[in-house]
């Protein structure tokens, strides 16, 4: 029989949501190594509460990284009725290299501490964006050896290479507009 998730009281699941949403913002801001004292001021709740949430810094991290990914992945669900085919993958592809940009670090502090195999991040994305390039190569707007794997470098790459610049939102946008020029037909 399936173990049946926890429900936390009302002010509990309060405290938990402001804590993963205080986390994102530390860990956007200062990384994987972020201060959880800083985070739990943040989320306005003591050391104490944030460990009994998080018994450790990896649960932490790996719950905010789940949180993002799965973000990413509702949101190519909803891209998917957009009236045009490639604006919804270049607006994904922005959301991916935001969602890079801010969870630097997560990635590499998690190796090793979360394996649940209900959580594969890269495994979510490459099957949260398979149709929404399949239905770009459907309609034209995409040209067809385009690949997931493409599209995931493309992100990571513009991620990486904006995100020691003075305005890094500003210039990924600009680098995107530019892999949109030569991406879409």
């Amino acid at each position: 029989m399936a173990e049946q998730p926890v429900r936390l009281r009302a002010d509990a699941q309060r405290n938990r949501d402001r804590l993963l949403a205080a986390a994102g913002e530390v860990i956007g801001e200062d990384g994987a190594e972020a201060s959880l004292e800083e985070i739990a001021r943040r989320a306005g709740v003591g050391s104490a509460t944030l460990h009994r949430h998080f018994p450790s810094r990896a649960a932490l991290l790996g719950e905010v990284l789940h949180t993002r990914v799965q973000a990413l992945c509702d949101r190519s669900a909803d891209l998917l009725t957009a009236p045009d085919a490639g604006d919804a993958l270049v607006l994904w592809i922005r959301d991916v290299v935001t969602h890079a940009a801010t969870a630097r670090g997560l990635g590499p502090a998690l190796t090793g501490y979360h394996s649940a195999p209900e959580f594969e991040p890269h495994t979510m994305i490459r099957q949260a964006v398979r149709p929404l390039l399949e239905r770009a190569h459907r309609e034209g707007v995409v040209d067809p050896t385009v690949t997931v794997e493409d599209l995931l470098h493309l992100a990571n790459g513009i991620a990486l290479a904006t995100e020691s610049l003075p305005d890094p939102a500003r210039r990924a946008d600009a680098l995107i507009a530019l892999v949109a020029r030569g991406l879409l037909r």
